[in-house]
Order: C-alpha cells, then sequence, then structure tokens
C-alpha cells in the first residue's frame, strides 16, 4: 500500500472540522508490528507529528514517530539493558506504562512506581505526581517519563536506585465538549457514523458494511459510554469481536482466557492496594468467555449482583462499594445458528456455570448477534482519517459517560405492555447509547429515534427469547413492541434468527378482527398484519388509521367499493353505506406498508357488518382488484411460514396458487391447514366461523 493518500470529501470535511484531532489509519497498522504498545499510544505519537494531509509533512513526521518509538519504548527482553545504561548515563527518557501502589506500612506511607514495558519496579516517584494524575494509583498511565539512576536512594532497608523525574501522560491535552459538538454539527447523521467507524479501524464504504451492519459495530463502542452496560457477543471466529477493547481506548481492559475471577473485577479481600478492575475501568471486556470459570456458587452471586445494582460488597471493612464499569462478554458460537435457535438457546457457548443460569442471563441490556458480522478481511480495513484514539477516548470517559439520554425515546414512544422493568432499562440504555454515540447533543429525528429504539428492543428481545427457551412460561412475555404516542400505532420487534412467535391468539377473534401477510416493497420484506374492523351506524364514513401507507389504503379502499357494489349478490341485505367503517391496521413485524391485503380486508368488513366472528388461528392471504379479480399471491412460501411462525393453524389463499402447492417445503404443509378460494364471496363465506 503506498504512504499517500487520495482524500475524499469526508476526509477533508474531517480534517477542517477537527484539526490537530485526527490520523491516518493505515499508519498505524505500519507502526504497530513489532511493539507491543496500544493502538492509542501509536495514535498520540501519529497525532503529535502527522495530524495532517500534506504528503510531505507525513513523510517527515513517521520518521519522528519511528525515532521516538526506537529510542524511546522498551522491548520486554531489554529491562536489564536499560538498568544498565541508567546506571552508566545517569537517566533515560522513556515510553512506558506507569503504575503506582502505596505502601502504608513505611512510616509517613510511600508511593512506589512500576514501569510496565521495561519491567522496572519499586521505582521512586513523587508524591506529587501521583496526586496529580491520581489514575497511577487505578489503572496506570502511558507516559513520557525520565529515570534517573541514584545509589543513595533506599527503601526497604536495602538500595533502590531507580528514580522517576518527570511524567508527561501520553493524552490529548484537551477534549473541549463544545468544540467536538460543533464538529459534529457539521456533518450528517450518516457520514457522521462513518466517520466513527474509521475512527474504529474500518471502512465504511465497502459494499458489506450496510446501515445494519454499521450500527452492530457501533454497538460495541456503547458499553464505553453508558454506564454499567452489559453486553453478551456471540459469533464465528475472525468477527474483530474484541479487536476494539484491547486497542482504542485506554479505559477499557480486555482478558482473555479464564482471567477476570471475583478478587480481579471486585479487589482482594482487605487488600486496599489491589481495588479491582471494575473500580479502574469504564468496562471490562471477556475474550473467548468459554474458558472463563466461576469457582463458587458466591462468587457468580457476586456478578450477577454488581451486573444488576453496580455495587458489591467484598465482606471487609470497605463496606459496600459502587462502580461504574460495564461487563461484555464475547465467545465463540458456530454451527447453523437458526437450528440453534430453535432445538435448543444461543447461549450454549458460556460457561457450564453459568449457561442455564437464567438470572445470571437477564442482567445482558443487549446480545450482539456475532454471527450477521463478516469475518475480517483486508479491504474491511481504512486508509482514510479517523479520530486519533486518545481523543476520542477522553470524549467517551470525560463527556458521553456523564450524559444521560435513557429517556430521550419517551418523546415520541411509549413501550410495549410485555417490556418489563429489566427490559426498559436495557431498552433505554441501548437506546441512550447509541444517541451519545451518534448525536451527541441528544437531538435526532422521530424516524432516526425509532430506528435506535426498535434497534434496542430487539437485542433485548435476543435475550428474552433465550430466557423463554430456558424457563418457559416465567420467561413468557417476549412479544416486545414499542408505541407511537402519535397515532397509538404498536409495532412489534422480531429477531430474524429465531422467526416470530405466537402473535396469532388461539381461539375465536372478535366480528371484524382478521390476521394477514403483506409483502412491503419498498423495504423487502414480508410482514405480519392484523386488521380490525368496526362498522357502525353512521353516515357512510370510511378511515384506516394505523399503518397506513399508500398500498395499504388502496388496499381497503378498493376492498370496500367492491363490498358495496357487490352486497347483495352474496347475500348481504344490509345497506353497506348505512355504516361507517373503521379500519385500524396494527404492523406486528416493522412492516410499514403493503397492497396486497385486499381480500382480508373484505372479509374483515363482512364479519364487522354480519357482526360474525372469523375462525380462530386463521390466516388469509390475496389480494383483489376493484372488480374483485384475485391476484396470485407471490412469495407464498415466506407468508406461510410467518403465519406458521406467528402461531397460524389455518391458512386460506387463491386456487390459482394451487400450482405453487407441490413445491411448498413439507413443514408447512404438515403443521398447516390449507384452505383455497376461488372469488372473494367464497372466501368470505370460508373464513367467518360457524353460527
Amino acid at each position: 500500500m503506498s504512504d499517500e493518500l487520495v482524500l475524499d470529501e469526508l476526509d477533508k470535511k474531517l480534517a477542517s472540522a477537527f484539526p490537530g484531532r485526527v490520523v491516518r489509519k493505515d499508519l498505524v497498522k505500519k507502526l504497530k508490528v513489532g511493539f507491543n504498545i496500544p493502538v492509542y499510544v501509536l495514535e498520540y505519537l501519529l497525532g503529535k507529528y502527522c495530524s495532517t494531509t500534506d504528503e510531505e509533512e507525513i513523510r517527515v513526521g513517521l520518521e519522528q514517530v519511528k525515532s521516538a518509538i526506537a529510542e524511546r519504548i522498551v522491548r520486554g527482553d531489554q529491562s536489564e539493558l536499560v538498568k544498565a545504561r541508567l546506571q552508566r548515563s545517569g537517566s533515560m527518557k522513556l515510553i512506558d506504562l506507569v503504575t503506582v501502589t502505596f505502601d502504608e506500612k513505611v512510616q509517613g506511607g510511600k508511593f512506589w512506581a512500576k514501569l510496565a514495558t521495561c519491567g522496572l519496579d519499586r521505582v521512586h516517584i513523587d508524591p506529587e505526581n501521583v496526586h496529580k494524575h491520581e489514575r497511577l494509583l487505578t489503572g496506570g498511565i502511558w507516559a513520557n517519563i525520565e529515570l534517573a539512576y541514584d545509589d543513595s536512594m533506599t527503601g526497604d532497608g536495602v538500595i533502590r536506585p531507580f528514580v522517576l523525574h518527570r511524567l508527561a501522560p501520553i493524552q490529548i491535552a484537551s477534549a473541549n465538549y463544545e468544540e467536538f459538538l460543533e464538529g459534529r454539527r457539521q456533518f450528517s447523521r450518516d457520514e457522521w457514523m462513518d466517520v466513527l467507524l474509521r475512527s474504529m479501524g474500518y471502512e465504511p464504504t465497502n459494499a458489506d458494511f450496510t446501515f445494519r451492519r454499521k450500527l452492530l459495530f457501533l454497538l460495541r463502542l456503547v458499553p464505553m459510554v453508558e454506564k454499567n452496560y452489559n453486553m453478551i457477543e456471540l459469533g464465528p471466529r475472525g468477527t474483530g469481536k474484541s479487536y476494539v477493547y484491547r486497542e482504542i481506548s485506554p479505559y477499557v481492559i480486555l482478558l482473555s482466557g479464564g482471567q477476570g475471577g471475583v478478587p480481579d473485577l471486585f479487589g482482594w479481600k482487605n487488600r486496599r492496594d489491589k481495588p479491582g478492575l471494575v473500580l479502574k475501568f469504564d468496562m471490562v471486556a471477556f475474550d473467548e468467555v468459554a474458558g472463563s470459570n466461576f469457582k463458587t456458587e458466591s462468587d457468580k452471586q457476586m456478578y450477577k449482583g454488581y451486573m444488576e445494582q453496580g455495587s458489591f460488597s467484598r465482606g471487609d471493612d470497605k463496606g459496600t462499594l459502587s462502580a461504574d464499569a460495564g461487563i461484555v462478554f464475547n465467545g465463540n458460537l458456530d454451527g447453523d445458528v437458526e437450528t440453534t435457535a430453535r432445538i435448543s438457546h444461543l447461549f450454549n457457548a458460556l460457561p457450564e456455570a453459568v449457561r442455564n443460569d437464567m438470572a445470571f442471563h437477564d442482567r445482558w441490556h443487549a446480545y450482539l448477534p456475532g454471527w450477521e458480522m463478516p469475518k475480517m478481511q483486508p479491504d474491511y480495513f481504512t486508509a482514510h482519517l479517523g479520530f486519533i484514539a486518545d481523543f476520542i477516548a477522553e470524549i467517551f470517559h470525560t463527556q458521553l459517560r456523564q450524559r444521560n439520554f435513557t429517556d430521550s425515546y419517551d418523546r415520541f414512544y411509549n413501550l410495549g405492555s410485555h417490556v418489563e422493568e429489566r427490559d426498559r432499562r436495557a431498552i433505554a440504555r441501548t437506546t441512550s447509547g447509541l444517541i451519545k454515540l451518534i448525536h451527541p447533543d441528544g437531538i435526532c429525528t422521530k424516524t432516526e429515534m425509532q430506528e435506535y429504539l426498535a434497534f434496542a428492543i430487539e437485542l433485548r428481545r435476543r435475550v428474552k427469547e433465550q430466557l423463554k427457551r430456558m424457563g418457559g412460561i416465567e420467561y413468557s412475555k417476549v412479544n416486545l413492541s414499542y408505541i407511537d404516542r402519535q397515532d397509538g400505532q404498536e409495532t412489534f420487534i422480531s429477531c430474524k434468527e429465531l422467526g416470530s412467535t405466537q402473535l396469532i391468539p388461539e381461539g375465536q377473534l372478535n366480528p371484524g378482527d382478521i390476521f394477514t401477510v403483506g409483502f412491503d416493497s419498498s423495504e423487502g420484506r414480508y410482514s405480519l398484519y392484523r386488521l380490525q374492523v368496526t362498522a357502525t351506524p353512521g353516515g357512510s364514513r370510511f378511515s384506516v388509521v394505523g399503518a397506513g401507507g399508500k398500498g395499504i389504503k388502496e388496499s381497503a379502499r378498493m376492498a370496500y367499493d367492491y363490498l358495496k357494489a357487490n352486497a347483495k349478490r352474496i347475500g348481504i341485505e344490509r345497506d353497506v353505506t348505512a355504516y361507517d367503517i373503521n379500519i385500524q391496521v396494527m404492523s406486528l413485524m416493522q412492516g410499514k406498508d403493503a397492497n396486497d391485503l385486499g381480500v382480508a380486508f373484505y372479509i374483515a368488513m363482512i364479519s364487522a357488518i354480519l357482526s360474525r366472528p372469523i375462525g380462530g388461528s386463521l390466516v388469509v392471504l390475496g389480494q383483489m382488484s376493484l372488480h374483485g379479480v384475485l391476484s396470485r399471491v407471490e412469495g407464498l412460501g415466506d407468508k406461510l411460514r410467518i403465519a406458521m411462525d406467528a402461531g397460524a393453524k389455518r391458512v386460506m389463499f387463491p386456487t390459482e396458487n394451487r400450482r405453487d402447492f407441490a413445491e411448498l417445503p413439507a413443514e408447512l404443509i404438515d403443521k398447516l391447514q390449507i384452505d383455497f378460494y376461488s372469488d372473494p364471496g367464497q372466501a368470505a363465506f370460508k373464513a367467518l366461523a360457524e353460527k
């Protein structure tokens, strides 16, 4: 790959809006090889010397970065060499991860520094430096440091000659929030999402990065901006589950294998110098979580208590401690996900100690479907500009985590009756986190809010569906939904890999109540609809409310006009125009429009006028013209599967579809009673329940 970058419009806009805060992400990859240091340290150096679009300045800056790395970053096998050079020269300048512990056993107390890369510990450090940078005591700080050698210095009764004289943290000098918001306002929603993805190292213009996939990638950042956010991601290997947690922020720690026991997370009992990772970091991520081990039941209970309440007690004199670190589990889930979802549950990849623990899993705010993430390949990584990692990490840590947008959806939507309190908190936090990332000023449109809310509900429903498979009736309320505060329309959210659940109740419905499946051509998907019609004596008024797209309204109107013209021919002696017809259309699977629901509208209107209910567990498919001519049902197999998964036991469709019958899967034919009709009148006769 050439060092020369052809800037696109987004690069130019980003460099103009955030001068000195951006860096070419391909340069990071080149320098990363051979150095065991985080990306945010490399990006600090690149931001210092190469935060420009001028190729000559970048060339010179790269040489300075390489020189700084060669001179100041020590490999792990060079610790003895560092000691020898310090003894000979008296001082050295290095870049290293510095952590500090406090020894209260020494009279007056004593701070000791430890340098992770060069392997030095028991290094003297001025208390003023520690008090100025308290993170030295919690997670440590990557810093430019100056070490000195002084063999007159002692500790523990022996010579301790190493002294840390100067410490300058590697960090952006400032992360001004108002400037950040002002810069954000210069970008559209889609442009800003692409900026964030490039800052993560990905190239969002790749065709594989659909809008949904972009949301899934950004979801990995939500625990960094939303306090006490718990997420699980299970999926195939090679999809980059742990990449972002390892590289983008010093406030995040990634644990591998069996690491992450209670002492690691919550601190060692009666040890003030080991406070626990949840107190040091914004989030703790577990990689390859199948190797994790909960040694005792009390260990698991402590995890559950913390994930629920954000507090814990070690049973010592510290009492109850609060923390706001999120917990993220990453693990590998192989095989056919849809088959696993049907015959078992999607927590099977977890350790045996928690695999079937429903109370443990109920603490997840979101289940990211890792099987939808692409396996990483070279052209998924960007060569364009993105934010310097340490800059965006500071914005996340010092600004966005302190804000709360959990009630933002209330402006437009309510949550449905199946949403319990734990579900509400999960949905609200996911929605809040996405808004913080994409709309940090908290301002977004109703349509954008609907997208984030539906996405958040799906992620929580995926958790609930697994609990239902494990716990049955106790977790039966899985039909999570949202309700538009303006028109009262309720939308139910499903998980693609699970199909629909029992949306169609058993037994007879009220007159005028019917289910159908239509195709939304604008969205490219099928959706289950529930039509509810009332017919009251009045002045021939006709109205359609709810999911009232153009196609839906035209289908309803054609069915109504045909009924008015042909009522007597099919045996209805009443004057149809003497009734007010009111139709409520409910989309149960996010469908926004459909132009193939005519026959269901026709039957529902007859049922309402005659006050005769429609047969139970029935779905009616088909469209009709203004003259009652039936259309062949397209996508019959898909529509039947949606009906079956939703709970239908009987489905009606036109005789013209008979030739499709032989091609239907045996599963559908075995589980559904199929009825044909040759005209709208016959359809109504077959659909109405017997008196």
